[in-house]
């Protein structure tokens, strides 16, 4: 039977490798089709018809051997062009993209047949040629580009497990068929042609040289199609703009450089077009050397907005539409073609793929953009990508950024070369708050300072309380303020300054400088930039109730945030109507990488969110903290990238001086949990060897913790190996315990409640508590704690809004229960991507009724959240008159008031 079959598959094989036109089909569909019925005969021509080109519709299809086909009025045309193609040495085939050609392909077929020529319908074209025709055709393609399909890492797994269990099988009948073959040799002197059914050498040899050939071709029409599109109007226009950039002044000089060395670091100032135009040069070096086809650009971005940003622009500079040379990938989104040989995506996106491919198979150059910012997955990625290179010779790796510290990078790289392109940026006027206070009049004060949080604002105290101690953002810059001398300022000026208070944005002075710039200045955006969501919808909601920045026919008021979805994020990069200036609340997500067009003035709060550690107290904290240096340049920047602009800084100028050059490398500030286990996934050996070897090593006491509290939760056993469990949450973008809290929540069949839970661990404490307000919050909030517990609070807090919102009451449900509208909403949206990911990794199917038979069971929901958050717990002692709060590592310990859900932590009782 195994004979047959493959004697069947050869000669199947060797008929459609010899005559490629559906030869098969047209024979055996008279036969079939003249049983139907003539409505169904038609039905099926036609949805027959429709797999092979699109415009089926439009049309009706007679195949040739029904009966009542009607004629055909050119064939005596086609006959003679077919007379005059086989008298013409020159010319290979013939291309007709007529409808009707389309639809009477059959009957041409069958002449072209007779005359000794091969002919094939692809999408909207049909080909007659002297020699046989392939399946597919790129340069005969439509041209769409196609949006990916992503398939989840258990998919992927999935099939790997399979394909080795398949090579094993097919190792094992080798070496079977292999023994037996060398028997019957022995015993009658005839050589077993079963070896025949498992290697096939001659095969794979053509093959590989049909792929070279196919590979040459398909690099010849890149060429093509690049040099028509540079030698048309449009392109002529587009590269004389290109020109004008400083990065493309030295294009010769990358490129020279980049083919010399293996790696590359390259510091370009803002506006110097390297993150449009260094890809370019590649993909544009390699497409006229004959070599596209063969190219692969990864281009890694920070930001998801910048990858997307990017790309549209690059895919325009080149003539296309996204998606077919030049695309992009984060998360949850994409838009590449098959053809795609220019990818821009996030850095994580690279990190999986390195999950599934560590040798990076197929890619000729991995350029790492904005890589001063410093982030986890950029140190992490750095580390990797040097200890693929020397397996890679091949393999170019580009660092780039705006602003960067380069001989740390190049001694990293062992002395890799760097590049310096100067920058081009229009005239930005700097203004400081001691400017900003002299120029405009304004006055500082203790209570105008105050930041109005959205709905909190009618639940403000009318005095603003002093502090007892000094925040951290106050403490940093003390010194620097008291050592300013502002005598050249008018006292006004100065008083104002004496009354200024760092741990403020100034929400007051900002609405101030806007309508000032709405009112007297000329045209243009602005971009303010704020530390977080909070800030960012708080002094949106304030903005919409003044008279001249709430006017919609005066003014857009947009935001920007990492949070939003990318149809809302690429509306930052519409320009308004014509009489409407264009407000961008942002937060530093707008920093590098992305052109907004029409700004001009930039409004810099000089403070940015930013996770701290301390490794002692094994506690971490996100707050806002004064930027660098380099960041306040970058904001700058946007200002001047398109047109002269103007920057106002809301903090002193000595303040400016005391930041630090650069920015704290994240890897030396945030806890590791999750890089441990990203390691473990990656199989890269010891934890702390390979931690050791990155540009700036985290202290050991953090790895150390790490580690620990992965073997804890029971992620990593005591080899630090990856456990089933470690293996689930490698798959889950979140922190462990979340990531176990949630696929408990699977496991026990109580998933909609610890969705809940995890979302609201993710964001902002969605329960308010107004100072002057205090008891109405906590009665509010009380009537959500039926069993003493925060997190099942926040359950039936969310549940009640969901129904809430249902009937369009969702506002009104926020501001009578204290909570917050953005929270709720935020919730809501993670839960949606969290119900994802967990149908991902294969813990839920389909049917998620059977996943919450137990979401009503309490005491099983508060076991899956302690353990959890496990070991973030601590117990309750009582005493006779108070109580304490102890752990098993700690001892006693004070908890921060009204924080329990931002902490973690699970109280339990102790009888």
């Amino acid at each position: 039977a195994p004979r047959q079959f493959q004697q069947l598959s050869l000669s199947c094989s060797r008929q459609t490798h010899e005559n490629p036109t559906p030869a098969v089909v047209t024979t055996l569909q008279p036969s079939f089709t003249e049983q139907l019925p003539d409505k169904q005969r038609s039905r099926f021509v036609s949805s027959y018809d429709d797999t092979v080109s699109e415009e089926g519709s439009d049309r009706e299809f007679q195949p040739p051997s029904l009966p009542n086909a009607s004629p055909i009025d050119n064939t005596d045309e086609w006959k003679r062009k077919f007379t005059m193609l086989l008298r013409d040495k020159s010319k290979q085939e013939l291309v007709s993209r007529e409808k009707k050609d389309r639809r009477d392909f059959d009957r041409i077929a069958v002449l072209a047949s007779r005359m000794g020529l091969y002919s094939h319908m692809y999408a909207k074209v049909v080909v007659f040629s002297k020699v046989p025709l392939p399946n597919y055709r790129y340069d005969l393609d439509d041209r769409r580009p196609q949006r990916e399909v992503s398939l989840s890492i258990t998919m992927y797994t999935q099939v790997n497990v399979y394909f080795e269990e398949y090579l094993g099988q097919k190792s094992r009948m080798n070496k079977s068929f292999s023994d037996l073959s060398s028997a019957r040799s022995s015993s009658n002197g005839s050589i077993g042609t079963d070896e025949g059914l498992f290697e096939l050498p001659e095969p794979l040899a053509s093959s590989n040289a049909y792929m070279e050939k196919i590979l040459r071709q398909r690099s010849l029409q890149m060429r093509d199609q690049q040099q028509a599109w540079q030698e048309s109007p449009e392109g002529r226009r587009m590269l004389e703009f290109r020109r004008s950039l400083p990065a493309y002044k030295k294009k010769e000089a990358i490129l020279s450089v980049i083919s010399r060395n293996q790696v590359v670091i390259i510091s370009g100032e803002t506006g110097c077009g390297k993150t449009t135009q260094i890809p370019q040069f590649i993909l544009e070096s390699e497409v006229e050397s004959v070599c596209g086809a063969a190219c692969n650009i990864i281009c890694t971005q920070p930001r998801r907005i910048s990858a997307m940003s990017v790309s549209e622009r690059v895919a325009s500079e080149r003539g296309e539409k996204l998606g077919e040379s030049v695309g992009y990938k984060v998360r949850l989104e994409g838009m590449k073609g098959r053809d795609t040989h220019l990818l821009f995506c996030t850095t994580g996106i690279l990190l999986r793929r390195l999950l599934a491919d560590r040798k990076l198979k197929g890619v000729t150059h991995v350029i790492v953009d904005e890589i001063h910012e410093r982030g986890m997955n950029e140190d992490f990625l750095l580390i990797i990508l040097k200890e693929l290179l020397p397996h890679r010779p091949e393999l170019k790796l580009i660092l780039m950024s705006a602003t960067l510290d380069a001989e740390l990078f190049s001694s990293y790289f062992n002395g890799a070369p760097i590049m310096f392109i100067p920058g081009f940026t229009y005239p930005v006027r700097t203004h400081f708050l001691e400017n900003i206070l002299e120029m405009t009049g304004y006055r500082l004060t203790p209570y105008n300072q105050i930041d109005d949080y959205g709905q909190e604002r009618m639940w403000k105290m009318n005095k603003h309380a002093p502090r007892k101690r000094k925040s951290q953002i106050a403490s940093a810059v003390e010194d620097a303020i008291m050592a300013a001398d502002f005598k050249d300022y008018s006292l006004q000026t100065q008083e104002s300054l004496s009354c200024w208070n760092p741990d403020c944005i100034g929400f007051s002075l900002i609405e101030y400088i806007l309508c000032n710039i709405c009112e007297n200045e000329r045209p243009g955006a602005v971009l303010v930039f704020m530390t977080g969501w909070d800030d960012i919808s708080s002094l949106k909601e304030k903005l919409l109730t003044h008279t001249v920045l709430g006017d919609a026919n005066r003014v857009l008021l947009l935001t920007c945030h990492g949070s939003m979805a990318s149809s809302e994020q690429r509306l930052i990069f519409e320009e308004p109507e014509d009489g409407v200036r264009k407000i961008v609340l942002t937060t530093n997500i707008a920093e590098t990488s992305i052109t907004i067009n029409d700004v001009v003035f930039v409004l810099d709060c000089g403070k940015a969110k930013e996770t701290s550690y301390d490794a002692l107290n094994n506690t971490p904290c996100l707050l806002p903290t004064w930027i660098s240096k380099v960041s306040a340049k970058q904001r700058r920047g946007r200002a001047g990238r398109v047109q002269p602009g103007e920057c106002y800084h809301l903090y002193p100028r000595c303040v400016y001086d005391a930041f630090a050059e650069y920015q704290l490398p994240e890897i030396l500030r945030t806890p590791l949990q999750s890089l441990c286990l990203q390691i473990k996934s990656l199989r890269l050996g010891s934890i702390s060897e390979f931690l050791s070897r990155a540009l700036q090593s985290p202290e050991t006491l953090v790895v150390q913790n790490a580690i620990e509290y992965l073997k804890i939760i029971g992620a990593l056993d005591e080899d630090e190996n990856l456990t089933i469990l470690g293996r689930c949450l490698t798959m889950l973008p979140m922190e462990p315990k979340l990531g176990k809290m949630l696929i408990l929540g699977a496991i026990f069949n109580c998933l909609d409640p610890i969705l809940t839970v995890v979302a609201g661990l993710s964001v902002r404490d969605p329960f308010l508590t107004p100072l002057d307000k205090r008891d109405l919050a906590e009665e509010a909030k009380s009537q959500f704690c039926g069993a003493y517990s925060d997190h099942l609070a926040l359950v039936r807090a969310y549940e009640g809004w969901r129904d809430a919102e249902m009937d369009l009451g969702g506002y009104e449900y926020c501001w009578k229960n204290f909570l917050s509208s953005q929270s709720m909403k935020a919730i809501d949206a993670l839960r949606r991507e969290f119900i994802c990911l967990v149908k991902d990794i294969g813990l839920v199917d389909s049917n998620t009724a059977s996943c919450n038979e137990w979401s009503s069971d309490v005491n099983l929901i508060r076991a899956i959240i302690c353990y959890g958050l496990y070991p973030g717990i601590c117990s309750v002692v009582h005493n006779e008159k108070s109580f304490s709060l102890k752990t098993m590592e700690d001892g006693q310990v004070l908890l921060y008031s009204l924080c329990l859900i931002q902490w973690c932590f699970c109280l339990v009782e102790a009888y």
